[in-house]
């Protein structure tokens, strides 16, 4: 089995306390056996070398002392990693997207045996993939720092790394969302990760294995990065106190993770903070129906338990009923099963119970149920009683108003279960101010999405929804694009300060940098308020021209 201790300072660190992963497709074939395996050799009741092939892993587990190590590791390499230039700090995001597009697959085994279905796997390492890619790269090292020559003054723009950064990622996605540390060691700071006790093999394995060397590789030093498995509340609680943190990154629950953030300023610490969605796609009345069926029918990736799919659909009235036709057998071919199973995008659902009080409030409200609301085993047989997924379940809410009324609309659910909302008829430029301001007005702010073909339609949607992270138009929902954030939001999303998330800008500050040649100082201070008013009138409008070709080859130039 592969075994991994606590990295910290490029080394390893072992204990006497060890969590075990028991292979999921083992849990669903045998739920109490599987848990008594792990329990026992979680207690040291079964010695590790008797444990069955279904156990795939075990990784150490951290204390204080080491989450103490790691911080101090970290608080003494940041200086020497944020004074490296920026091309070297951006080789190691090459490295990083080389070494993941190499080992791609076995990045998937790893999701798949902690029990992500294959397909959701392999959606999760592209967003790896496409989040390093060159064009991100260049475009971040544009952000990051730029040139500016200007006669005998030389000007520089830059972020500046914020120092340590501790990142704490959630328990669902624990691999993909730890990878965004890669970005927030690429502006120089150092990090710390805390591996979840539930699920840390797939985040030291991918830190071990992708990481660690893309490090080694652009040069930096070893102590830059560290990762403990601990428990959350301990673990969270010294970062606070620890006067070595300068900046956390939370995922969680939004009442929950505005409360964290708050206590974030008042240590001191600067709230990076990862909430919960609850996306809504527009489908207008010209839209490709097929391929707006095909997006929203991406509600049901995972069960519905990632932040970013559609959580609510707002269809126009004219094709209402033809679009809900064209959903509904799309989401027949939707079922349970092992995760190995390539055709498989549920996974189970621990809060059935939860699921049921939400759609059964909507139904009281006059929702329709169009299709689903049953528990199912992973043979996709129903079982009210115990089975683990949940069917894929949509229903019509009738009401742009109305339709706020319903927990299924108003809250991210994290069920596979989409509701479709249909506004009341009305002129269609009438129609779509509505439908914006229903949108802008969702006090979350993750993603939002339009299918439609008018241009005008797209511009009022485009010029009107101001919340989140991220807009797309006639694209999958939850596509990685290049260039664009893959997380990040507003409101309940992001909390008081949220916004897309580039995590080498929010674990960074501006800092601007003027580097003279032959300035008189007592010339110098008053120069600009004595100036004629076009004193620049002379200057050609690409100010820039003159400047050697390569002026901003540091920042822009992907190694």
């Amino acid at each position: 089995m592969l075994t991994y201790g606590s990295y910290i300072a490029g080394r390893e660190s072992f204990s006497d306390e060890w969590t075990y992963t028991v292979r999921a497709s083992a849990m669903l074939d045998d739920v109490i056996g599987s848990i008594r395996v792990k329990r026992d050799l979680d207690q040291g009741r079964m010695p590790a070398e008797q444990a069955p092939d279904s156990v795939v892993g075990r990784c150490a587990v951290a204390d204080r002392h080491d989450v103490d190590a790691a911080l101090a590791a970290a608080a003494g390499a940041v200086r020497r990693w944020a004074a490296r230039p920026l091309r070297d700090r951006l080789r190691f995001v090459t490295e990083l997207h080389r070494l993941t597009r190499e080992k791609h697959d076995e990045i998937v085994e790893m999701l798949v045996a902690e029990g992500h279905p294959r397909a959701l796997a392999r959606w999760e390492v592209s967003g790896i993939v496409v989040n390093t890619s060159p064009e991100t790269v260049e475009f971040l090292a544009g952000q990051l720092e730029q040139h500016i020559p200007a006669g005998e003054r030389r000007f520089t723009v830059r972020r500046v790394a914020d120092g340590v950064v501790c990142l704490n990622p959630p328990q669902n996605a624990t691999l993909a969302n730890a990878m965004l540390g890669a970005w927030a060691l690429a502006a120089g700071n150092a990090l710390v990760v805390r591996a979840p006790r539930s699920a840390p093999l797939g985040v030291l394995h991918a830190m071990h294995e992708l990481v660690v060397p893309a490090l080694e590789r652009a040069g930096a030093p070893a102590e830059v990065l560290s990762v403990v498995c601990s428990d959350a509340p301990q673990t969270l609680q010294q970062w606070l106190e620890s006067p070595l943190v300068d900046d956390i990154m939370y995922f969680g629950g939004s009442e929950q993770g505005v409360a964290f953030g708050a206590e974030c300023v008042r240590h001191g610490k600067k709230p990076v903070l990862e909430l919960a969605g609850n996306d809504i796609c527009v489908v207008w009345r010209d839209a490709d129906l097929d391929l707006a069926a095909t997006a929203l029918a991406e509600a049901f990736y995972g069960s519905g338990q990632i932040c970013m799919v559609p959580n609510c659909a707002v269809v126009h009235p004219d094709i209402a009923g033809e679009l809900l036709d064209k959903l509904t057998e799309r989401v027949r071919g939707i079922r349970p099963g092992m995760p190995e199973d390539p055709g498989v995008l549920l996974s189970p659902v621990r809060r059935t119970d939860a699921f049921q009080e939400v759609l059964d409030e909507a139904l009281d409200l006059g929702a329709q149920l169009v299709s689903g609301g049953r528990r199912l085993d992973v043979d996709g047989t129903p079982n009210e009683v115990g089975g683990l997924f949940l069917e894929p379940t949509v229903v019509r809410v009738d009401g742009l108003k109305r339709s706020r009324l319903l927990r299924a609309v108003r809250e991210e659910t994290f069920f596979p279960l989409l509701p479709v909302v249909v506004p009341d008829r009305a002129p269609d430029v009438e129609l779509m101010e509505r439908i914006v301001e229903f949108t802008d007005a969702n006090p979350y702010g993750l993603r939002n999405s339009l299918w439609a073909r008018d241009t005008e339609v797209i511009d009022a949607f485009v010029a009107g929804v101001r919340g989140g992270g991220l807009l797309k138009v006639n694209d999958s929902h939850i596509g990685f694009l290049p260039v664009l954030p893959t997380h990040g939001g507003t409101g309940l999303t992001g909390g008081p300060c949220g916004e897309a998330n580039y995590p080498a800008l929010r674990t960074s500050h501006l800092q601007g940098v003027s580097v003279a040649a032959g300035i008189d100082p007592s010339g110098a201070v008053f120069a600009d308020a004595d100036a004629p008013a076009d004193s620049n009138a002379d200057a050609p409008a690409d100010s820039n021209a003159d400047a050697p070709a390569d002026s901003n080859a540091d920042a822009r130039e992907t190694p």
